[in-house]
């Protein structure tokens, strides 16, 4: 999985407002896999475009008027931000979104309402701090007290869900569902039960998912490599398959999102 640090998710991490991610403490990361808290103060008028590659996962949204829980996308994603305001997200894990939700596939490029009052109050007290980096701080607190209180410890599949997802995001070699089916021991039709049950995306749309966010990263962040590198180190047969798959999901050529940021 991707440094916290590294802006892999966010197709251009230079425009965004202040935005952090915290990782979840050791106990949860079954669980959750990190925090992320946009927080924005923004002109009259102004609005600011967070333009997202998403994981291949689902999030658990607190917002100033509720919470959501947003399911898995299949391609890019925007939200415009105006005015302030802030958010304060978890990014879960396989065995966290099964115990949110039956079928992660049913909410797929979708979001839901969730009622957690509990949460929904300490978040928004904790973020009502006038200290921004203390406000953060208190909500992380106060979202893994709630998370602890609210999970249960994942079964023996939950966990295998777990692995898959690790395996898919750690290993560029893996670029088929039976090379996954392969180091789980599964057969091929058990890997696809598994991610759409645990993610609800098809385990070859989570790995080109993954792949395709790492070929954005590189690009942005090295502008020495070339598309035909980048596209052999990730596992694509040819450069023309990473470009197919940029103007699929982005709607762009590979060349075309480097000139469009920043170096």
């Amino acid at each position: 999985m991707a440094n916290i640090s590294d802006g892999r998710g966010i197709l251009y991490p230079t425009r965004l407002p202040t935005f952090h991610r915290e990782p979840a403490p050791i106990d949860l990361n079954d669980l959750i896999r990190w925090f992320w808290i946009p927080q924005w103060d923004l002109a009259p008028g102004r609005t600011s475009r967070q333009e997202l590659l998403p994981f291949p996962a689902s999030n658990l949204v607190v917002q100033p008027v509720d919470i959501i829980l947003a399911g898995p996308t299949t391609g890019r994603s925007h939200r415009d931000l105006e005015g302030n305001g802030w958010a304060v997200g978890a990014l879960l894990r396989p065995a966290g979104i099964a115990q949110l939700h039956s079928s992660p596939a049913e909410i797929r490029n979708a979001e839901v309402d969730m009622e957690f009052p509990d949460l929904h109050r300490s978040i928004c007290r904790a973020m009502a701090h006038p200290d921004a980096e203390t406000a953060r701080q208190n909500a992380v607190v106060a979202y893994v007290q709630w998370a602890r209180e609210k999970f249960d410890t994942p079964d023996g599949t939950a966990q295998l869900a777990n692995q898959m997802e690790d395996l898919i995001a750690s290993e560029p070699t893996v670029t088929r569902v039976d090379h996954i089916a392969e180091h789980l021991a599964m057969s091929v039709r058990s890997v696809q039960r598994l991610a759409q049950r645990y993610i609800g995306l098809s385990p070859l749309a989570v790995i080109r998912r993954y792949r395709l966010q790492e070929a954005a990263h590189r690009l942005r962040e090295d502008d020495s490599l070339t598309i035909a590198q980048v596209a052999a180190d990730l596992g694509y047969a040819d450069h023309a398959h990473l470009s197919a798959d940029f103007r699929t999901v982005l709607g762009m050529a590979p060349q075309q999102y480097r000139r469009q940021t920043p170096q």
